[in-house]
């Protein structure tokens, strides 16, 4: 399950060679990749705008882009947004502008592009320093000890995409804003599956998909928030809830908005889309999502099989209780036809060697079933890491 070639999709069955599996390793939580409203959305914008926008934002942006940016603004109760067309490009250019060459605090388990962005204003003269989320006074101390007078960024993630858990982020907001620190939000693996809270919400994912922000109850003062449509929204394009001084000032700073190849068509119409269908219809299907999830963490629990899951969200990370049987894991799964994401050492720590498991509302109650039954048989054959 490493490099694998796909030669046929049909929702969540994937066909590799003559073998097909049930897909787990998808990040498309809410299925929209598969939704007819959203793949109808497709052929218009071709015909209106062609396959591909080749200006650099700098240059010229389709209408596409100022309608995405004023819907998806709304949604996040945002000051403005910034569409860039990856997570990825965002970290690597803004996190250096953001900390210019003052101080960079990165959480210890941030995902590696965050912190990919965190080297490169290292290497522009930010210095850089590990802390852990569940416990802010250990930043509050780092940002007591940093010389005044200099930027200081804090970088977390807002859902963490190996274990699903969502970050205590009104605890970390409160400790940059008392020490003059800029929050920098990766909340990717959230935004579209968690949202505000309120009496209405059909499951705890809360309403609307808005954001860790949102979800948390907190506010975007000193906060920057970077997003994905590529995971909930299955498009090609990226975005930063941001004020719009400092919207401005990335038109020239951040070298994607300059120079980077825009987001193709077919992804800014399905994003569009995506949108749409999103106000009339995404709670429903987060509701469905939770529900699914709920299944698989509940056969987990039964099992008395550990996971780090504890917020309920569609990433389930399973360790093993032998890293070293891995290899034999993997096979036994892909002989099974469940397709999943291996943690291996040293992308994880050994500890938590194992797999990931990602659910989405494509996910039908069968292949649920497929997947609970498998994990039963997988662990009276390889010793999962068991819980506490």
């Amino acid at each position: 399950m490493s490099d694998a070639v796909l030669d046929e999709v049909r929702g969540r069955h994937i066909r590799s060679g003559d073998h097909w599996l049930i897909d787990f390793a998808s990040c498309n939580y809410l299925g929209f990749d598969y939704d007819p409203e959203i793949i109808a959305a497709i052929e218009p914008a071709v015909r209106r705008w062609g396959t591909h926008p080749s200006w650099s934002r700098l240059i010229g942006s389709p209408r596409l882009y100022p309608d995405i940016e004023e819907r998806l603004t709304a949604l996040l109760g945002a000051p403005d947004t910034l569409l860039l067309p990856t997570a990825t490009l965002i970290h690597t250019s803004v996190i250096p502008v953001l900390a210019d060459r003052g101080h960079v605090f990165v959480e210890a388990t941030a995902h590696r592009t965050v912190y990919d962005g965190c080297v490169i204003a290292r290497g522009q003269g930010a210095t850089l320093r590990r802390f852990h989320a569940e416990r802010p006074e250990e930043l509050e101390a780092q940002l007591c000890s940093a010389p005044s007078g200099l930027p200081r960024l804090v970088c977390v993630d807002g859902v963490n995409s190996m274990s699903g858990d969502v970050v205590d982020l009104p605890a970390l907001a409160a400790v940059c804003r008392r020490q003059g620190a800029t929050l920098y939000v990766d909340d990717t693996h959230g935004f579209g599956v968690i949202g505000e809270r309120g009496p209405s919400e059909p499951c705890p994912y809360g309403l609307r998909g808005n954001s860790v922000v949102r979800h948390t109850g907190e506010t975007y003062e000193g906060i920057v928030l970077v997003g994905g449509f590529s995971k909930a929204y299955s498009s090609l394009l990226a975005f930063l809830a941001l004020p719009p001084d400092l919207k401005n000032r990335l038109k020239t700073a951040a070298a994607p908005y300059l120079y980077s190849g825009p987001s193709p068509t077919a992804s800014l119409a399905t994003t569009l889309a995506g949108l749409e269908v999103n106000d009339r219809r995404g709670d429903t299907v987060r509701g469905d999502l939770y529900r699914k999830t709920a299944r698989v963490l509940d056969h987990l629990a039964a099992l008395r099989v550990d996971t780090l899951n504890t917020d309920g969200l569609p990433i389930v990370e399973i360790p093993l209780a032998d890293a070293g049987d891995l290899d034999a894991v993997a096979e036994f799964l892909w002989d099974e036809g469940i397709y999943v994401t291996l943690a291996a050492y040293p992308l994880v720590p050994r500890d938590r060697v194992g797999f990931r498991v990602q659910i989405t509302a494509l996910n039908s109650d069968d292949d649920i079933d497929r997947l609970t039954g498998t994990l039963t048989r997988l662990a009276e054959r390889h010793p999962l890491r068991p819980r506490s």
